[in-house]
């Protein structure tokens, strides 16, 4: 069974890739991730603001030493210093560029357009396969509009593609006026790729401490349908790879993207919680169907259900939301 695929450029052998996670720290996973079978793999994000964390920490031991009073007993840094860092983040790419055959894909998120590109150049020096813009950013200025924050989205992949040679693709959230409109201004800007969707991790308020603290919940199977909905309706008018991302943990799951559109589809939440194994189980599953419906590769599919070639495209509308409330009894 053919189960290759493009994305980014890259002809890969199945459409199954281990999105960014923890699971990409650890050299061992990531050769376990490989032996598996999935076809490419996203590094954990080098965020801005521990690149900031790390160069003022630096700046602290270097004035400070670790037993500072009156007398100091020593000026160097204590032992048990070790910063985690953009330097660390750029020592794993090459680990990992060294270690896999498959292509590794790096993953940055800053606040700002001269973090963007000044790490992105050196991540590029890595020589990883491509890089992942994660566009992680909650709006919380009432003055500042959503045109605003989309041409400031632009400017940053403009800038990153200005100063890098690799497929950039950029990873977005759901929550865009028109995610059709802003899909195909990425393409004109020069995105190789668009992965639909960052999942935001919500906040709690502790009760005892008065804080607001971090609450992660793995995703749900139902979270998957996000995805397919908008990779069916971009997969026709945009040129960039698709990849889905969220909710992903069957075969089947896999098989309504790539039907919908979808170049690969990012496994996260599913190899957290059942290990790289997870992998192969899928990609047994995707064979199976396709020998049992008698497809010779996954080509065949793609796109097949998407929202131009679907015999009916309203119901990737509001069609399916007016059917689901006349037949609710059936879901309860």
């Amino acid at each position: 069974m053919d189960l290759a695929t493009n994305y980014l450029g890259f002809r890969l052998k199945n459409p199954i890739v281990a999105g960014a996670s923890p699971l990409s720290r650890e050299l061992d996973t990531a050769r376990a991730l490989e032996d598996a079978g999935v076809s490419a793999l996203v590094v954990y994000s080098l965020f801005q603001e521990q690149i900031a964390h790390e160069q003022s920490a630096h700046a602290y031991f270097q004035e400070f030493g670790a037993e500072s009073h009156a007398e100091a007993l020593s000026f160097l840094p204590g032992l048990d210093y070790a910063p985690r860092g953009p330097q660390e983040y750029l020592d794993h790419l090459r680990l990992l560029k060294e270690a896999l055959g498959i292509p590794v894909i790096a993953s940055l998120n800053a606040p700002t357009l001269g973090g963007w590109t000044e790490y992105a150049r050196s991540i590029a020096q890595t020589g990883v396969d491509a890089l992942e813009l994660n566009l992680f950013h909650i709006p919380t200025d009432p003055d500042r509009d959503a045109q605003a924050t989309e041409s400031e989205y632009l400017e940053v992949v403009k800038s990153v593609k200005g100063q890098v040679q690799l497929p950039v693709a950029v990873k977005l959230s759901p929550h865009f006026t028109s995610l059709p409109n802003f899909a195909r201004k990425l393409d004109g800007h020069g995105a190789d790729g668009i992965v639909l969707f960052n999942r935001f991790y919500h906040p709690d308020i502790d009760l005892e401490t008065l804080e607001v603290v971090p609450h992660l919940v793995f995703s749900s199977p139902h979270e998957m349908q996000r995805a397919l909905r908008w990779v069916a309706i971009l997969d026709p008018i945009v040129n960039a790879s698709l990849a889905a991302t969220t909710g992903i943990y069957r075969g089947d799951d896999v098989i309504k993207l790539l039907m919908a559109g979808a170049d690969v589809t990012m496994l996260c939440a599913a190899l957290l919680r059942g290990g790289p194994r997870v992998a192969t189980t899928i990609l047994d599953e995707i064979a199976e169907w396709l020998e049992a419906h008698e497809y010779e590769s996954v080509k065949q599919l793609q796109g097949s259900m998407n929202h131009a070639n679907c015999s009916e495209p309203a119901g990737y509308e509001r069609a399916n939301y007016m059917r689901a409330l006349i037949n609710y009894a059936q879901y309860v």
